[in-house]
């Protein structure tokens, strides 16, 4: 072992050992492992900022942008409506989410697919009584196997095809994830669709500070357009379109012309509705049912002048009215909030007590929450001066106006042009991602917000750090040391010790970092063997990507802990089965379709 290779293993050594430890945050050990690097000499201080550059870090970047515009644009819900409507049992509630999740998750990043049906998954326990602690964790699961199946659907793939063209000359393509990520993810749907009993029944999910902060019996001002689907259909079927989470308190007609209406109520085109529900709810009832919120008639003052870049950028902001507003005893009208303040009311909630009257007309009193919409640099200005203060940083949103197919389309473009292989990965997720944003649908701000910076850092930091293993020649050590232990075994035992390696290995790393460092060790084990480096790839991005047994190897397996209740010890008792599943399945598919010998 050289000099070299023995500080090369060292830095090696130690980041994983911080990043086990768990006491610095993952990218800062990531940063301080580059920065050790390029000071003892293993990472050459020209290369030491080429991983920010990598193809890698700018898949990963504009994947979960264009996730996020597709889960905001609430086209996936409102698809999935007729069916959910029809699932009443737990069994078939799993099945059907875990199901949805897997296939969404193979063309968006699996934590973007994921969060797109967790509120759909409360709102279907909300109406059936399911607790989400039987619906949360297969899901999870579901979006980390149906990321197996593309090149784009999780980060190990996308590293690990780019290790391969370092190797081979040449990166996986597209779908060469398929024909193994496709038996992977049909026999982990069926083991969840299954599996779901052996977890805890009945647990409430921890209540998070968004759920603390929850503010119920917002009214808002709707007019009903003449083009819209529920012109000439009654009361009822319009509040069916919040599922029993929204109310019509009262219709006015003729401007003056206030009614209680009953259910049978025939709605009338410019109808103006006074709605009352929570703030999800009701953004759900306007855009389905084609509804204009009264807010949102006003146009931005003339010669505005923009400060910052965003002052053309609509946010929704959720404040309380201080004691020492202005707003006490006055409405919006006499305030003229929009020409003077450049802000517009789009609804209001008064400890729970219904609000009878247009909101143009409603005098405001301390303690009311309002929630208010204007550019993103008028408002907290206008905050100040109306003594507004903002709850929280929620993402409110009703009056963001992003129900569209817009981004599934612009997804399903950058698909077709992927399949024809017209373009790189790469060019196509960051022409995806820059098409969203000039369609306005979603702001710079809201990019920025969406974006997981700690994962970039993390990975643009490691990549340099990895390759020093390679060209300092410890991979080729390793895989010398590795081929000697596997040798009586069979090749695809071999495959499966890798693939098994890079499953304990993900819990204690993130799975970026674990493809990192084992890929290229794979790789060389491979050409000692003299075995297909392919199928070894194909193991570590499968293992790496398969983290079922813990709550902090993966971010989706995070994310649904606390809503779902479950403790540390919850995640391998539906985690451990689907385990051996992947292994015993993968390992053949694997064998089948990337031929362990070289032909």
């Amino acid at each position: 072992m050289t000099i070299d290779q023995a500080l090369a293993f060292g830095l090696v050594g130690t980041t994983i050992g911080l990043f086990v430890w768990g006491r610095l945050p993952y990218d800062l050990v990531a940063l301080l492992s580059l920065l050790a690097g390029v000071v003892v000499g293993i990472v050459p201080a020209d290369k030491a900022f080429d991983g920010f550059a990598d193809d890698v870090v700018v898949i990963v970047a504009t994947a979960l942008l264009v996730s996020s515009a597709v889960a905001r644009s609430g086209a996936v819900e409102t698809a999935m409506r007729p069916l959910l409507r029809r699932l009443r049992g737990t069994g078939a509630q799993v099945s059907a989410l875990s199901g949805m999740v897997l296939v969404l998750s193979a063309f968006t990043k699996n934590i973007g697919a994921l969060a797109i049906f967790m509120p759909v998954a409360f709102q279907l326990g909300r109406r059936t009584g399911t607790s989400p602690s039987s619906l949360l964790m297969p899901m999870a699961f579901a979006s980390l196997i149906g990321g197996l199946v593309t090149l784009i659907g999780t980060s190990p793939n996308i590293i690990v095809s780019r290790l391969r063209e370092d190797i081979t000359g040449q990166p996986f393509g597209m779908f060469d994830f398929a024909p193994v990520g496709l038996g992977i993810a049909l026999a982990g749907w069926v083991f969840l669709s299954l599996g779901w009993r052996l977890l805890p029944q009945g647990r409430r999910g921890a209540a998070s500070m968004d759920a603390a902060l929850n503010i119920e019996g917002y009214t808002t001002e709707a007019v009903l357009l003449p083009d819209s689907p529920l012109t000439g259909r009654t009361v009822a079927e319009l509040e069916a379109l919040g599922e029993g989470g929204v109310t019509v308190a009262t219709v006015i007609r003729e401007r003056f012309r206030r009614y209680t209406p009953w259910p049978d109520w025939v709605l009338r085109p410019d109808d103006v509705l006074l709605l009352q529900g929570e703030a999800e709810d009701l953004d759900r009832v306007v855009a389905r049912a084609g509804l204009r919120l009264a807010g949102e008639q006003a146009k931005p003052p003339a010669g505005a002048d923009a400060e910052d870049g965003d002052e053309g950028e609509d946010s929704v902001v959720e404040g309380v009215v201080t004691a020492d507003s202005p707003l006490i005893g006055r409405t919006p009208a006499q305030m003229d909030l929009h020409r003077r303040f450049g802000v517009s009311l789009l609804a209001v909630s008064r400890s729970g007590q219904p609000v009878g009257q247009r909101l143009n007309a409603v005098r405001l009193r301390a303690g009311d929450v309002a929630l208010l919409k204007g550019s993103s640099g008028a408002l907290p200005g206008a905050l100040a001066e109306l003594r507004v203060l903002p709850l929280s940083q929620r993402d409110i949103a009703l009056g963001r106006n992003r129900r569209s197919l817009l981004p599934v389309l612009v997804l399903g473009a950058a698909m077709v042009l992927l399949a024809l292989h017209l373009v790189p990965v790469a060019v196509a997720f960051f022409g995806a991602a820059v098409a969203l944003l000039a369609l306005r649908a979603m702001t710079m701000r809201e990019a920025y917000g969406t974006v997981e910076w700690s994962v970039l850092i993390l990975l643009g930091a490691l990549i340099p750090v990895s390759e020093a293993i390679r060209t300092t020649g410890g991979t080729d050590l390793i895989a010398g040391w590795l081929s000697g232990a596997v040798a009586a075994l069979p090749p695809t035992a071999a495959v499966a010790l890798i693939m098994v390696a890079a499953m304990a290995v993900t819990p204690f790393l993130n799975n970026a970092a674990t493809v990192l460092m084992l890929a290229p060790i794979a790789g060389s084990l491979a050409k000692q063997l003299e075995l297909n480096p392919d199928a070894f790839l194909m193991a570590v991005a499968i293992g790496a990507a398969c983290d079922f047994l813990t709550p902090i190897g993966h971010q989706c397996n995070t994310l649904v802990m606390g809503p779902g209740g479950y403790r540390f010890g919850d995640y391998w008792r539906l985690g451990l089965p689907l385990s051996v599943i992947v292994v015993l399945v993968g390992v053949p598919l694997i064998a089948l379709f990337w031929p362990l010998r070289p032909a």
